[in-house]
Protein backbone atom coordinates (compact mmCIF):
# COMPACT_ATOMS: atom_id res chain seq x y z
CA UNK A 1 0.00 0.00 0.00
CA UNK A 2 2.74 2.38 0.87
CA UNK A 3 4.20 1.67 -2.36
CA UNK A 4 1.33 2.22 -4.35
CA UNK A 5 1.10 5.75 -2.71
CA UNK A 6 4.95 6.26 -3.64
CA UNK A 7 4.77 5.45 -7.41
CA UNK A 8 1.35 7.54 -7.90
CA UNK A 9 2.98 10.70 -5.84
CA UNK A 10 5.89 9.68 -8.55
CA UNK A 11 3.73 10.05 -11.51
CA UNK A 12 2.35 13.53 -10.20
CA UNK A 13 5.56 14.61 -9.90
CA UNK A 14 6.73 13.65 -12.88
CA UNK A 15 3.61 15.06 -15.11
CA UNK A 16 3.76 17.81 -13.26
CA UNK A 17 7.46 18.44 -14.33
CA UNK A 18 6.50 17.46 -17.99
CA UNK A 19 3.67 20.04 -17.81
CA UNK A 20 6.38 22.59 -16.61
CA UNK A 21 8.76 21.66 -19.51
CA UNK A 22 5.61 21.55 -21.94
CA UNK A 23 4.80 25.14 -21.12
CA UNK A 24 8.54 26.39 -20.97
CA UNK A 25 8.86 25.22 -24.45
CA UNK A 26 5.59 26.97 -25.92
CA UNK A 27 6.31 30.14 -23.85
CA UNK A 28 3.69 30.28 -21.36
CA UNK A 29 5.94 30.65 -18.31
CA UNK A 30 7.57 33.48 -19.53
CA UNK A 31 7.02 36.84 -17.74
CA UNK A 32 3.38 37.95 -17.15
CA UNK A 33 3.18 41.48 -19.23
CA UNK A 34 1.99 44.63 -16.82
CA UNK A 35 -1.11 45.69 -17.45
CA UNK A 36 -2.67 49.24 -16.23
CA UNK A 37 -5.75 50.95 -16.44
CA UNK A 38 -5.77 54.02 -18.84
CA UNK A 39 -8.19 56.79 -18.83
CA UNK A 40 -8.60 58.61 -22.05
CA UNK A 41 -10.92 61.68 -22.40
CA UNK A 42 -12.58 61.99 -25.65
CA UNK A 43 -12.14 65.83 -27.37
CA UNK A 44 -16.49 66.65 -27.69
CA UNK A 45 -17.84 63.73 -25.23
CA UNK A 46 -18.75 63.63 -21.73
CA UNK A 47 -17.00 61.37 -19.65
CA UNK A 48 -13.84 59.41 -20.19
CA UNK A 49 -13.07 56.01 -21.08
CA UNK A 50 -11.41 53.51 -19.00
CA UNK A 51 -10.04 50.00 -20.02
CA UNK A 52 -6.82 47.94 -19.51
CA UNK A 53 -4.20 48.03 -22.24
CA UNK A 54 -0.26 46.02 -21.77
CA UNK A 55 2.49 48.32 -21.24
CA UNK A 56 3.98 47.62 -24.24
CA UNK A 57 0.98 48.21 -26.61
CA UNK A 58 1.47 50.70 -29.56
CA UNK A 59 -0.39 54.16 -29.46
CA UNK A 60 -1.79 53.02 -32.67
CA UNK A 61 -3.70 50.35 -31.08
CA UNK A 62 -4.58 51.69 -27.76
CA UNK A 63 -6.38 54.44 -30.27
CA UNK A 64 -8.16 52.10 -32.15
CA UNK A 65 -9.41 50.30 -29.21
CA UNK A 66 -10.42 53.49 -27.64
CA UNK A 67 -12.62 54.35 -31.06
CA UNK A 68 -14.42 50.60 -30.55
CA UNK A 69 -14.96 51.12 -26.68
CA UNK A 70 -16.80 54.43 -27.87
CA UNK A 71 -18.50 53.05 -30.99
CA UNK A 72 -19.99 49.40 -28.33
CA UNK A 73 -21.20 51.99 -25.59
CA UNK A 74 -23.14 54.93 -28.52
CA UNK A 75 -21.87 57.79 -26.99
CA UNK A 76 -22.47 60.98 -28.65
CA UNK A 77 -21.15 62.72 -31.17
CA UNK A 78 -20.78 59.81 -33.04
CA UNK A 79 -16.95 59.26 -34.34
CA UNK A 80 -16.59 57.74 -37.93
CA UNK A 81 -12.84 58.07 -38.47
CA UNK A 82 -10.54 55.97 -39.04
CA UNK A 83 -7.68 55.35 -36.09
CA UNK A 84 -5.51 57.49 -38.48
CA UNK A 85 -7.53 60.28 -38.31
CA UNK A 86 -7.23 60.85 -34.18
CA UNK A 87 -4.10 61.86 -32.26
CA UNK A 88 -3.29 60.86 -28.46
CA UNK A 89 -2.06 63.16 -26.20
CA UNK A 90 -0.66 63.46 -22.73
CA UNK A 91 -3.16 64.66 -20.29
CA UNK A 92 -0.93 66.09 -17.96
CA UNK A 93 0.78 69.04 -19.83
CA UNK A 94 2.26 68.31 -23.01
CA UNK A 95 0.88 69.43 -26.39
CA UNK A 96 2.58 67.49 -28.07
CA UNK A 97 0.62 64.48 -29.77
CA UNK A 98 2.30 61.06 -29.14
CA UNK A 99 4.07 59.20 -31.51
CA UNK A 100 1.68 55.84 -33.11
CA UNK A 101 4.28 53.65 -32.68
CA UNK A 102 5.20 54.75 -29.46
CA UNK A 103 4.84 52.23 -26.46
CA UNK A 104 2.00 53.10 -24.34
CA UNK A 105 4.14 52.30 -20.66
CA UNK A 106 7.02 54.59 -22.12
CA UNK A 107 5.28 57.84 -21.25
CA UNK A 108 4.61 56.86 -17.49
CA UNK A 109 1.09 58.31 -17.42
CA UNK A 110 -2.29 56.65 -17.11
CA UNK A 111 -4.56 59.75 -18.23
CA UNK A 112 -4.73 60.62 -22.11
CA UNK A 113 -6.58 62.80 -24.57
CA UNK A 114 -8.10 61.84 -28.08
CA UNK A 115 -8.09 64.43 -30.30
CA UNK A 116 -9.28 64.44 -33.74
CA UNK A 117 -6.37 65.38 -36.70
CA UNK A 118 -6.50 69.04 -37.83
CA UNK A 119 -7.10 68.61 -41.82
CA UNK A 120 -5.39 70.92 -43.69
CA UNK A 121 -7.72 72.57 -46.55
CA UNK A 122 -6.90 71.36 -49.69
CA UNK A 123 -7.67 73.80 -53.23
CA UNK A 124 -8.61 72.34 -56.55
CA UNK A 125 -6.94 73.82 -60.04
CA UNK A 126 -10.88 73.81 -61.04
CA UNK A 127 -12.30 75.67 -58.14
CA UNK A 128 -9.60 78.20 -58.16
CA UNK A 129 -9.90 79.08 -62.08
CA UNK A 130 -13.50 78.94 -62.31
CA UNK A 131 -14.14 81.30 -59.37
CA UNK A 132 -11.34 84.10 -60.66
CA UNK A 133 -12.76 86.23 -63.47
CA UNK A 134 -9.24 87.32 -64.16
CA UNK A 135 -7.96 83.75 -64.79
CA UNK A 136 -11.29 83.13 -67.22
CA UNK A 137 -10.55 86.13 -69.57
CA UNK A 138 -6.59 84.81 -69.86
CA UNK A 139 -5.49 88.20 -68.07
CA UNK A 140 -2.51 87.75 -65.30
CA UNK A 141 -2.17 89.99 -62.85
CA UNK A 142 -0.02 89.97 -59.80
CA UNK A 143 -2.79 91.63 -57.89
CA UNK A 144 -5.07 88.38 -58.82
CA UNK A 145 -2.50 85.86 -58.12
CA UNK A 146 -1.98 87.59 -54.69
CA UNK A 147 -5.67 87.22 -53.65
CA UNK A 148 -5.73 84.14 -55.14
CA UNK A 149 -2.61 83.02 -53.30
CA UNK A 150 -4.21 83.61 -49.77
CA UNK A 151 -8.43 82.12 -50.68
CA UNK A 152 -8.82 78.60 -49.88
CA UNK A 153 -11.97 76.99 -50.63
CA UNK A 154 -12.52 73.61 -48.73
CA UNK A 155 -13.74 70.70 -50.17
CA UNK A 156 -17.25 69.72 -49.49
CA UNK A 157 -17.69 65.32 -49.05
Amino acid sequence: MLSSKANLSKKLMLASRNKQKKNNIIGYCCTPKNKFLITINVLGCAGPLRFVVNEDDVVDSVIDTALKLYARQRRLPVLVSHANDFLLYCANAEFEALSPSAQIGSQGVRNFMLGKKKMQPQMRMTDRKSSDPNAQKGISCWKSWFNNLFTFKLLSH
